[in-house]
């Protein structure tokens, strides 16, 4: 329930700390004193559209901060939770609007977007506004008002899901019909560049390796050569090679070692070099008969080389990433497949998913058609206590998919016959001014029943009615007030006198400016408040009378 609001320089208000209470607070104050101000305020804690205008004159930002006991909410809580901004059994909403426009939003001292007040807020307060009769009118709110009060949020989730569904595959098949001609021009060239690769059959890594020979067949001549000639300089001249130079040099040191033990070192490194130079020869004469002058092989590779570079040149690509390309080509061409198999397969899909949609749509007309029922026979009785003894109410659900939405396939409206012998009319053809008052308001009593929130608040929604009608209105939300936290500003004596307790809201002009106050009322000044409302602002014994007669009814 909402425990506190404190309101600080916020339009003629400059600073206001409400304490409410369980049950049914009425607030009520003369013409013009802002007895809406509060709600509003409460309405931009809960994420409600800013802007400077709001600021008090002379200030330089508005600062509304609402305060709210959760510890039986769990629809709050698991958002607090879910969103990792609880902070035990209290819930902190605050806003501060600047007088640039700017807004900042809170959640227990925490900085957050506007939208997760408003995201939030829906799970703490329902506001029930004065012109709430208007919006009974559109169709879209009257179903929204059956689907609050059957408690539909599931079905229609699933309805939704399905919906989805069923629109994305029928969009899927709608694209691929109206891109046929497209795909398949598309399809055409890529199996042209496809059969060229699949004609030249690259494997992976086969260029390189290609890239290799190619390079070693070209310049096999000069390989040749270099080898030879570094074998007769080590090996194979018989007139000065290095390894007979080497032997030499060998022999020599040996005797060196003989006179002189300290030079055995030198040796040892030049056998170890004799080693190396006589395995350097082995290399050089094994890669000297593996050279290849094939010309018919220098023939095969020149050409595969130059093919390769062909293609890569021709497709854009580097002659190495030819091979990738190859691959990505074949998977585009099963992403365009034109076939009419594949066009038959999403028409299938695209049935299956209506056939889905079709079912949980019929399973939510259903219960919305059980629960509409129930409604009838309530609103029903309930315009009969509010001096509409003779009218009935009745919502229509016609179930057709020509109104399929993610809302379901239902149209649904709301009619009434005010008067005996009338058929039933939509509701905005045959309800007047008074008569429409009258019964939203018991439509939203009613349906409030049945609401998750725990705070209702009701602003001037008793407009357009008057004497016993009026007596009727307080005591169903007195009744209402038992269950459920209630917050109803008013201007009638008869449903100010039914609240469990009552908010006095007054304006006073000093020096120039204008400051709003609102403060609980005690007993006595109750009596006093509701004669005012009863007789003007001459209070006489009579209307003090009358007014008592209210509190103690």
């Amino acid at each position: 329930m909402l425990a506190h609001l404190s309101v600080n320089n916020f339009a003629i208000v400059k600073s206001l700390q409400i304490e409410l209470q369980p049950g049914m607070t009425t607030i009520t104050g003369e013409t013009g004193a802002g007895k809406s101000i509060a709600i509003d305020a409460l309405g931009l804690c809960l994420g409600s559209r800013s802007d400077s205008g709001m600021v008090r004159q002379g200030e330089d930002k508005v600062d509304l901060c609402a305060s709210f006991m959760i510890e039986s909410n769990l629809s709050a809580q698991r958002w607090l939770e879910d969103n990792e901004l609880t902070d035990g059994e209290e819930c902190i909403l605050r806003r501060v609007i600047g007088k640039d426009g700017r807004s900042r939003a809170f959640i227990n001292g925490n900085p957050v977007p506007v939208s997760q007040l408003k995201s939030l807020g829906q799970t703490l307060v329902s506001i029930h506004g004065q012109h709430a009769h208007h919006q009974l009118l559109k169709k879209e709110y009257q179903l929204t008002l059956l689907d609050q009060y059957a408690g539909h949020q599931s079905l229609l989730n699933n309805v939704q899901k399905h919906y989805q569904a069923w629109r994305q595959a029928d969009n899927t098949l709608k694209q691929t019909i109206q891109n046929g001609q497209q795909n398949l021009a598309q399809k055409q060239l890529l199996e042209y560049q496809i059969k060229e690769l699949d004609e030249l059959a690259l494997l992976e890594n086969e260029f390189s390796e290609l890239e290799d020979e190619h390079k070693k067949l070209s310049n096999s001549g000069e390989l040749l050569s270099l080898t030879q000639q570094s074998l007769d300089v080590i090996n194979d001249n018989d007139d000065v090679n290095a390894i007979a130079l080497l032997h030499n040099v060998i022999h020599q040191t040996q005797q060196l070692d003989e006179l002189d033990s300290s030079l055995s070192g030198i040796s040892e490194m030049l056998n170890e070099a004799l080693i190396q130079m006589e395995e350097a020869s082995s290399e050089l004469r094994n890669y000297l008969d593996s050279i290849d002058m094939d010309p018919m092989r220098m023939q095969m590779v020149e050409e595969r080389y130059s093919r390769v570079m062909s293609l890569a040149k021709k497709h854009l690509v580097l002659p190495e990433d030819l091979y990738q390309h190859h691959q990505d080509l074949a998977k585009q061409i099963e992403a365009l497949d034109c076939s009419d198999e594949r066009i038959e397969q999403l028409k299938a899909e695209v049935e299956q998913a209506l056939e889905k949609y079709l079912k949980s749509s019929e399973k939510l007309s259903k219960s919305r058609k059980r629960y509409a029922k129930e409604l009838n026979k309530l609103i029903s009785e309930s315009m009969h206590q509010l001096s509409m003894e003779k009218a009935r109410f009745d919502i229509s659900i016609n179930n057709d998919p020509k109104y399929a939405s993610p809302l379901g396939t239902d149209d649904v409206e709301y009619l009434v016959s005010a008067n005996p012998g009338q058929p039933l009319q939509p509701l905005g053809k045959v309800a007047s001014g008074g008569e429409l008052s009258r019964i939203s308001l018991a439509i939203q009593v009613i349906t409030a029943q049945k609401v998750e929130t725990p705070s209702l608040i009701f602003d001037e929604v008793d407009v357009g009615i008057s004497g016993p009608t009026a007596a009727v209105v307080g005591q169903m939300l007195r009744k209402l007030g038992e269950s459920t936290q209630i917050l109803c500003v008013t201007h009638l004596p008869q449903v100010a006198g039914n609240g469990h307790q009552q908010m006095f809201v007054a304006k006073k002009t000093k020096g120039g400016t204008t400051e709003t106050r609102m403060f609980t009322l005690n007993t006595e000044q109750r009596v006093e408040e509701l004669a005012r409302l009863l007789g003007g602002s001459e209070i006489t014994s009579s209307t003090l009378a009358n007014a008592k007669e209210l509190m103690a009814a």
